[in-house]
């Protein structure tokens, strides 16, 4: 058997062994990683940990130790409730608050994990206190980060249209950014009434009060709700909610060093893990108190998720699998099925690795077959660029994971089977429609 095939073998066998069992498939990832690459592909432990995540770990354990130190002194209580006020109270138009702020991000030039790494902790919290569906929320950001995501001055529309600028294929870099805006707006229109969004219309904030519960001690506070939402919020964690009362200056402190991580990290293109982690150890040394329990909250399980998962990821790009598997479809005859293939190959490689180097993968591949003159070029290359970053919600990619690890007030475990179930949607049928409604009218 080639080595191409056990790699595919291996990652049906973690898929099925994590779903059947209660084991981390990062753990599992890991082990596959280890057995693949050093008993089929000869390479040793430096080669194979070479495709662990770096950036991405940083950005989790940054993000999410801000963040609870935000939690924890009352700062994303308070902007919650800031915002909440900015869209007159109504709970039905913060998820697309978030959705727009997020797009508005990517559209202006901020890569789509930065963008969703500031929004996603301040609209979960949203969820949490409001009883939105968590999913719901996680996904209108994300979405909306895919929305603005391929605008001329994007980093994914620049590295499409770079591309494609370089070949005789026509391209038209505004048909490519309305194409993945009008794509995923239907899609977050979609969810806003699958899970629960339209329900949450008429509802007003006032209808949610906050109660003294315990001793009663300044801070000691929790949300008490009057039974509107989704049905999806299990309730807010222990002290998840608690809020000082008045407007410290920790709090001030804290919301500079947000703002802080948006403009440097947005405006000055500094990377995000480093820059969320160093407001972190300012903020846990100038208030010792705010950070108790602080990295005890950063999401860990998701972090060996991840890890083990795209260092597998790196030992099957190794192995050949992805040129393998793109080759195989593109020396098939016909074009229509040759651009649905690829449209997969693109989406499902996608939703494990990163979108950027996908792009710039999938996008050559597909030159040579373009050239042909068989298929719109136009057309493909907006479905190839939509099916490739679409799949983002995937909680093995950037995006996706920053969702899951900072959801509130839901199981983990149970949240993550969410993601993971709502991922495999998106990656079954989301190439599917981009082929559909940007390739196949132009061959009609």
């Amino acid at each position: 058997m080639s080595p191409e095939i056990i790699s595919i073998v291996a990652l049906a066998a973690m898929f099925v062994i994590a779903t059947v069992l209660p084991i981390n498939m990062g753990a599992l990832a890991f082990v596959a990683a280890f057995l693949l690459g050093t008993l089929v592909l000869s390479m040793d432990s430096k080669e194979i940990l070479a495709g662990f995540p770096g950036d991405l770990f940083l950005i989790l354990v940054g993000i999410t130790y801000l963040f609870a130190i935000a939690q924890n002194n009352g700062t994303v209580d308070l902007l919650v409730r800031g915002a909440v006020r900015l869209v007159g109270g109504w709970v039905a138009a913060i998820p697309w608050v978030m959705f727009a702020i997020t797009g508005v991000l990517t559209a202006m030039g901020a890569l789509g994990p930065a963008a969703v790494a500031i929004i996603a902790p301040i609209a979960l919290g949203f969820a949490a206190r409001y009883r939105i569906n968590p999913l719901l929320m996680g996904m209108m950001v994300v979405h909306g980060a895919q929305a603005g995501g391929f605008s001329p001055i994007s980093i994914y529309g620049a590295t499409v249209n770079g591309i494609v600028g370089g070949t005789d294929l026509d391209s038209s870099p505004m048909t490519l950014f309305l194409a993945s805006m009008l794509f995923n707006t239907v899609i977050a229109l979609i969810l806003f009434i699958v899970l629960g969004g339209h329900r949450l219309i008429g509802v007003h904030s006032r209808e949610f009060e906050t109660v003294s519960v315990g001793d009663h001690s300044p801070g000691a506070e929790r949300l008490a709700v009057r039974g509107h939402g989704s049905g999806a919020y299990q309730g807010a964690e222990p002290g998840a909610d608690e809020q000082p009362n008045g407007f410290r200056f920790e709090q001030l402190m804290t919301i500079i060093g947000l703002i802080a991580l948006g403009v440097l990290a947005l405006g000055f293109k500094m990377d995000v893990g480093f820059v969320a982690i160093t407001v972190s150890v300012v903020l846990a040394v100038m208030f010792p108190k705010a950070q108790k329990g602080a990295v005890n909250k950063i999401s860990w399980s998701t972090v060996l998720l991840l890890g083990g998962v795209l260092t597998f990821v790196h030992v099957m790009e190794e192995a050949g699998t992805i040129d393998f598997v793109g080759n195989s479809v593109a020396g098939l005859g016909a074009p229509l099925l040759v651009a649905l293939l690829l449209c997969y190959i693109g989406g499902v490689v996608s939703a494990f690795a990163s979108s950027t180097a996908i792009l710039g993968v999938t996008i050559p591949l597909a030159v040579p077959f373009l050239l042909a003159g068989d298929i719109g070029a136009v057309g493909m290359i907006a479905a190839l660029s939509v099916s490739s970053t679409v799949v983002d919600v995937s909680p093995f990619s950037t995006n996706g994971a920053l969702v899951l690890a900072n959801a509130k007030g839901i199981d983990p475990d149970r949240f993550y089977k969410q993601i993971l179930a709502y991922g495999a949607i998106v990656v079954a049928a989301g190439p599917l429609l981009a082929w559909a409604v940007m390739v196949l009218p132009n061959w009609l």
